[in-house]
């Protein structure tokens, strides 16, 4: 199973950070966001990402390229031009590192890696930008057991996210939310089949719309129900909070030991 991470944007509401890097490199305890996404996948099994680049993707390599100067204690031999790694502290993953485009759209994006997944007979979907302690394999249990094309992972939010209706089983429609009214949005963590890059026409098409829409409309869009943490990272607010969570010593996307 592959994992498939969206971590192209431009980040806006970020400027504090992604003035310098993209939004899955700011740091929460010292670690990129990507980082404890990827950290989340692994607890559950997941360890083949696909990381979709765009704005400043150089950064999200230059990373993994050296990550381990980043994870390990290193001596380097400048006269022989060698690097002797002491007790690593690596991880077990593959990362796949793909320039998807600037100003791809996210649709764009997905699109973009197919040639990546489309041997397999789902992948997992999810943005570069939020923490949950989402159980993924349950996520994966209840796509493979619906046999539908998506699957999308919801849950309750009072801020600025649009609303998605259900029925326990399938997302049946999507609107606006009501201001401060407590309701269910799309919290990523999808698990998809590569057909649904036949909804994906090009750079611009933007995935929360058309394509899911569509998906609904066919019945052809699950959910899994999740009522535990979830926070994205949109605002230097929202940075702050996670920041204070990581320190308090039991953050509760921490899934890993």
């Amino acid at each position: 199973m592959k994992a498939v991470i969206l971590a192209g944007g431009l980040g806006t509401r970020l400027a504090e950070e992604t003035s310098v890097r993209p939004k899955p490199m700011a740091e929460i305890g010292g670690y990129p966001v990507l980082w404890h996404i990827m950290k989340i996948y692994s607890a559950h099994g997941v360890r083949d990402f696909i990381v979709c680049l765009g704005y400043k993707g150089y950064v999200i390599k230059e990373y993994f390229a050296n990550y381990f100067l980043h994870r390990s204690d290193v001596t380097i031999d400048l006269e022989k031009n060698l690097m002797e790694v002491h007790a690593t502290r690596s991880e077990p993953w593959r990362v796949t590192l793909v320039d998807t485009g600037a100003e791809t759209q996210t649709g764009g994006r997905i699109r973009r890696i197919l040639p990546y997944v489309e041997s397999d007979p789902e992948f997992c979907l999810a943005y570069g930008d939020g923490v949950a302690d989402v159980n993924i394999g349950a996520v994966i249990a209840r796509h493979r057991s619906d046999g539908l094309l998506a699957t999308v992972t919801a849950t309750q939010h009072t801020e600025r996210f649009g609303v998605v209706e259900h029925d326990g089983r399938l997302i049946t429609s999507f609107r606006e939310k009501p201001a401060d009214q407590r309701g269910w949005v799309n919290a990523g963590f999808f698990v998809l089949s590569p057909r649904i890059g036949e909804l994906l026409e090009g750079d611009d098409t933007v995935w929360e719309r058309a394509p899911l829409e569509r998906l609904a409309k066919m019945g052809q869009l699950g959910v899994h129900l999740h009522r535990g943490f979830w926070q994205p990272m949109d605002t230097l607010r929202d940075k702050h909070q996670l920041e204070g969570l990581w320190t308090s010593g039991s953050p509760p996307w921490k899934v890993w030991s």
